[in-house]
């Protein structure tokens, strides 16, 4: 894709708050069409508004959809198509944390309660919705002609995905799910000439901890290296597949662990030659 001095069109699942914003305001300030994805009518409303006066260089569009109902987004991805004419970036971004306690901590029950996987519904499942519909709107464009790409999906994922995070577990196995999901993927949609990766943010400043008493106890990573992070998977077609973990100031780019022998690596490619699992 390479430079993105063309009006593009982007779509930013979860738009409407935290780093969906940063995202939407971001690409709105490039110039770009963007649509926000959110169930938070009101606000979804407001921003768009807010920022088409902001950077009326660009076009920004507020769409109802939760993204835990395939039909919901599908509904909301074709209206994108058809009012824009382009799907070029997708931000799979929308998630939410465990809200608290984790159900999975809870072992002085007498009786199990039935784990809460509202997390893993909305950050895993939403996102393989999200990516599903971004691969058919994607693969509909023209390459173009200086990078042969036909545009990325940029899935949120988080650093609790790469390292243990137990408070947190499901949540963790959500977001480790979103780096399998975006590893896994690298190689069949380089066919379509169609660019994946992940973001795995450190600790940033968003409404989705259950207490803002909480940042005044972490080191915070600023907005802008998140912005750094997309600006760099953007702008270089050559990278995907790739992990880019945002902290502090850097912008770290993770591939997938070495195969621990060379058997290992010969069943993979096995696997890949027969195109089954």
């Amino acid at each position: 894709m390479g430079s993105i001095s063309k009006k593009l069109g982007v779509v930013v699942t979860g738009g409407a708050s935290g780093l969906g914003l940063t995202m939407v305001e971001y690409f709105a300030s490039q110039g770009h069409a963007v649509t926000i994805f959110d169930v938070n009518t009101q606000a979804g409303h407001q921003v768009a508004a807010d920022l088409a006066k902001k950077h009326p260089e660009g076009k920004v569009d507020f769409k109802f959809c939760n993204i835990t109902s395939w039909d919901s987004q599908a509904t909301a991805f074709r209206e994108v198509y058809e009012k824009v004419g382009h799907v070029d970036i997708v931000m799979a971004n929308a998630g939410i944390s465990e809200q608290g306690v984790s159900s999975l901590s809870l072992a002085d029950e007498e009786e199990p309660s039935q784990p809460r996987l509202r997390a893993l519904e909305v950050n895993l499942t939403g996102t393989i919705y999200t990516v599903k519909l971004a691969i058919h709107y994607l693969k509909k464009n023209t390459p173009d002609p200086k990078t042969g790409s036909r545009g990325c999906i940029i899935c949120t994922a988080s650093n609790a995905g790469l390292y243990p995070f137990p408070v947190a577990p499901v949540y963790a196995a959500s977001k480790s799910g979103i780096i399998g999901l975006v590893r896994s993927l690298d190689r069949s949609l380089e066919k379509l000439q169609i660019q994946i990766n992940a973001l795995a943010p450190a600790v940033l400043e968003t409404s989705i901890t259950p207490s803002k008493a909480l940042f005044e106890e972490m080191i915070i990573t600023p907005h802008s290296t998140l912005v750094k992070g997309i600006a760099q998977l953007v702008e270089d077609p050559k990278v995907s597949g790739a992990v880019a973990e945002i902290h502090g100031e850097n912008v770290t780019l993770r591939t997938h662990h070495e195969y621990v022998d060379d058997d290992t690596k010969a069943n993979m490619e096995t696997f890949w030659k027969h195109g089954i699992a």
